[in-house]
């Protein structure tokens, strides 16, 4: 029995609306969400970097385009990208250890998106990510990637959790599966 569920599909397509889509339905029928998404950062029709977005209306940078090449302090990049793991864990980390205290009579929604390369150089994002799993009174509406280059760990797991639905984002079925999704976060609320 499903008690959590994952979109996962190719960079850009969709996954980050599909979840802001399934959220307003939620919230407008009065289920308590938390939780944070990725947003990108674009200048000049560039995408600088990605910044976090909390459900509460918090924003702050995740990555930004490096502008040079030599790599100073110790640094956590992802090709182009270094990962402002400070910011990031400020954000996420009360919203997940927050969101841990739903009940199983009004269990909670906490969209995580996304589980990434970025995200993951956090050790105690991992670990909270795991805790709300466990969580008993929480269901977990997130993201995670598509299987490229070395496998992530914790993306695996997830992936391979007997308890986890895993919708498969696509151009064909974007534009269709909103309810599909929406009818499955519900019944994990049951």
């Amino acid at each position: 029995m499903a008690r959590h569920v994952f979109l996962t599909g190719p960079p850009g397509i969709g996954k980050t609306t599909l979840i802001q889509k399934v959220t307003q339905a939620l919230r407008s029928s009065d289920v308590p969400v938390d939780g944070f998404y990725t947003e990108e950062v674009k200048e000049g029709g560039r995408r600088r970097g990605f910044d976090v977005v909390t459900l509460s209306g918090k924003r702050g940078p995740l990555s930004r385009v490096s502008s040079d090449s030599s790599t100073s302090r110790r640094e956590y990049r992802v090709g182009q990208y270094v990962v402002d793991l400070v910011s990031f864990e400020q954000l996420v980390l009360p919203v997940l250890r927050n969101v841990n205290h739903g009940s199983d009579t009004e269990k909670k929604i906490c969209v995580i998106d996304e589980i990434g390369k970025m995200e993951l150089f956090s050790q105690a994002f991992i670990r909270a990510v795991r805790e709300t799993l466990t969580d008993p009174g929480t269901v977990v509406l997130g993201t995670i990637p598509v299987p490229k280059g070395k496998p992530l760990d914790l993306v695996e797991e997830i992936r391979s959790r007997k308890d986890v639905k895993v919708f498969n984002v696509s151009k064909e079925n974007r534009n269709n599966i909103l309810q599909d999704i929406l009818a499955d976060v519900e019944s994990c609320r049951k």
